[in-house]
């Protein structure tokens, strides 16, 4: 949620153009609500106890047209959204940061209902984040700068850095949304694509602390995280010790109704994702993974599954190449900082990695040579607001959060004046 509140500085009147938003049920276009023009509503159901939430309305291209024209009137010459100071609108950020605020609570019972999001996380994690974001980047909203060009001739050049216009989000199918933007007329796309990162655990590092962090780095969110470590690389001399610690803090997780106090892992956050899940599983046990604990459903009634440990993983297992986007940690041996640079890149993704180590040459080192668009070292899932997110490779393209961000959503257009520099 958090890492779509840029597109509000600089292209706010998408706020008119939200097609789903989760504090009502129906379409949000040009400051009303609608009933969908299909009139087809699409079912909420709670992924903890299968029972129907409500029920939306499903958007179809009509209601997308009358949103996008919505936004493109705020865009016109003389309209007040244009006319407004920028100061001014990064005080509606803010604004918008204190209402998410006073509602933080109601906001994070529906993300615990509806996903599956233990309680806590979305109170603490998810709704803190989505504040900070829009007051980081309400402070930007008066920042954003050209600049002057001292050019050849009797010139004077600045450049000024406009907002692109309307923009639209869907948070997944990221691959079809390049695919469709490619055979139309090339519009710009900012995507993240998914993940399948290393965790590289060195033999002198904190022993304890990087077990925690490779834990929390991949149950995170019952695993459903782009940035989880999922493949996490032990040096041989404390693979057997960090195998049994892991195994031993995923026997100990509590999982149950994301909403009750205690609880530390919620449902998966559908039949589709689980049984997929479920099905990499035994591809795991198949392919001759060793399987330390979990494995399979907790509850032949729900979407809840086993915290699960496989260690004695191969580069060539599927639980090691594909995107798991579950509570399965895979854990695997190495021998030689070179080895564990080759096999770690050995991906076509590229979004995070992380490396415990306490040697600072080593750390160097190994996070230049990782083909990743974010290194942790001697922490995982440290994210933060100023800081750019995105990744290398088929994890996509371009960044959100931080400065970099507000590249995305700018054209830069140069400005050139011909000055007579005669005397009079």
């Amino acid at each position: 949620m958090a890492y779509s509140l840029v597109r509000f500085l600089l292209t706010p009147s998408v706020l008119l153009l939200c097609l789903y938003v989760i504090w009502g049920e129906q379409i949000f276009i040009d400051n009303e609500w609608h009933e969908s023009c299909s009139g087809r509503k699409m079912p909420v159901h709670n992924p903890a106890t299968g029972d129907l939430l409500c029920e939306v309305e499903e958007a179809d291209t009509e209601d997308v047209d009358k949103a996008v024209q919505s936004a493109r009137a705020a865009f016109q010459l003389g309209s007040p959204w244009r006319c407004m100071d920028a100061s001014d609108r990064g005080l509606l950020l803010n604004r918008l940061a204190d209402l998410v605020e006073r509602d933080r609570l109601r906001l994070a019972t529906l993300e615990a209902l509806d996903s599956g999001k233990i309680f806590l996380m979305a109170y603490f994690v998810d709704l803190m984040a989505t504040v900070k974001t829009l007051r980081y980047y309400g402070g930007w909203a008066d920042k954003i700068q050209g600049k002057t060009i001292p050019v050849d001739g009797e010139y004077f050049t600045y450049t000024r850095h406009e907002p692109i216009g309307v923009c639209g989000q869907i948070i997944p199918v990221g691959k079809l949304i390049q695919k469709a933007a490619g055979d139309s007329n090339l519009k710009r796309v900012t995507l993240e694509l998914g993940g399948k990162n290393p965790n590289i655990v060195f033999a002198d590092c904190d022993l304890e602390y990087a077990v925690e962090q490779a834990h929390s780095g991949l149950f995170f969110n019952q695993g459903q995280c782009c940035l989880a470590g999922s493949r996490v690389f032990v040096e041989d001399s404390i693979y057997e010790e960090f195998v049994c610690r892991s195994a031993e803090k995923a026997r100990n997780k509590v999982l149950g109704n994301p909403l009750v106090p205690g609880v530390d892992q919620g449902p998966q956050i559908d039949q589709k994702q689980f049984d997929k899940i479920l099905e990499l599983i035994e591809s795991g046990k198949k392919e001759g993974a060793t399987l330390e604990c979990g494995g399979g459903p907790w509850d032949r009634n729900s979407l809840f599954i086993q915290p699960t440990v496989f260690s004695n993983v191969t580069d060539d297992m599927r639980i090691a190449k594909e995107e798991i986007f579950g509570p399965v940690q895979q854990i695997m041996r190495f021998r030689s900082v070179n080895e564990v640079i080759q096999r770690a890149n050995a991906t076509h993704y590229g979004l995070a990695a992380g490396v415990f180590t306490n040697d600072i040459d080593k750390a160097l080192t190994v996070s230049s040579a990782l083909q990743a668009g974010m290194v942790w070292v001697n922490c995982y899932n440290a994210m933060s607001t100023q800081c750019p997110f995105g990744g290398f490779k088929m994890s996509g393209n371009g960044r959100e959060l931080g400065e970099y961000a507000l590249q995305e959503y700018t054209e830069v257009k140069a400005v050139t004046i011909k000055v007579s520099q005669k005397n009079s």
